[in-house]
């Protein structure tokens, strides 16, 4: 749900204006993603966001705000989209092999060039921002177990080999899906991305 912040420094009337935080977070998401961290400016993402500075400082305080806001923004919204996909197919192979293919879509066209706010940060911030640091291996321990979950949930319902060992299995494809978005970046084909999709289900086998 949408959350609407008082733009305070923009007046009508003499009543605040208020601004989608959402909608807000997602414009600075493209900037972040499109730019990096060090490299956007406030003023870019003011001007992306359609705010006045002095109502990014109110809401968010300083640029860091705005991208720890922004990437808890990204995660959840990736997390939804993942789970109405998964919600489709019954067995755990099957959830396995949307959730790749769902990587391979991300990982061509404009969204593969953007990249991954998650991947990016790891090595853009975590070395020297702690907090950072902390919600990039929270991101990357989440989808590990998710991936580790998928597997096993497999192995209960006879669609994936029991022989396989389901965390080993899950931090490699981790480890895939998060190169996957890295060579996006350099404008892969759908077919090269969805190939490598089909081939990380030969993980399961």
């Amino acid at each position: 749900m949408s959350t609407a912040i008082s733009d305070a420094t923009s007046r009508t009337r003499g009543r605040p204006r208020a601004f989608d935080m959402d909608a807000a977070l997602a414009k600075a998401l493209r900037v972040f993603s499109e730019r990096g961290y060090h490299a956007a400016s406030i003023s870019e993402l003011t001007e992306a966001m359609e705010l006045t500075s002095g109502s990014v400082y109110k809401a968010f305080k300083d640029k860091r705000g705005v991208f720890l806001a922004a990437f808890d923004h990204y995660r959840a919204i990736r997390r939804d989209l993942l789970d109405t996909r998964l919600a489709k197919v019954g067995s755990g192979r099957d959830k396995v092999r949307e959730l790749l293919v769902s990587y391979a879509i991300s990982s061509h066209g404009v969204s593969g060039r953007q990249g991954c706010l998650v991947v990016g940060s790891a090595n853009e911030l975590a070395i020297f921002d702690k907090e950072a640091a902390q919600r990039v291996a929270a991101a990357f321990d989440a989808n590990e177990t998710h991936l580790r979950d998928l597997i096993r949930l497999g192995q209960e319902d006879g669609s994936i080999s029991t022989a396989i060992d389901s965390a080993v299995t899950a931090r490699a494809l981790l480890c895939l899906t998060a190169g996957m978005r890295v060579v996006g970046k350099t404008g892969r084909s759908e077919t090269d991305m969805a190939t490598v999709a089909e081939q990380a289900m030969k993980l399961l086998t």
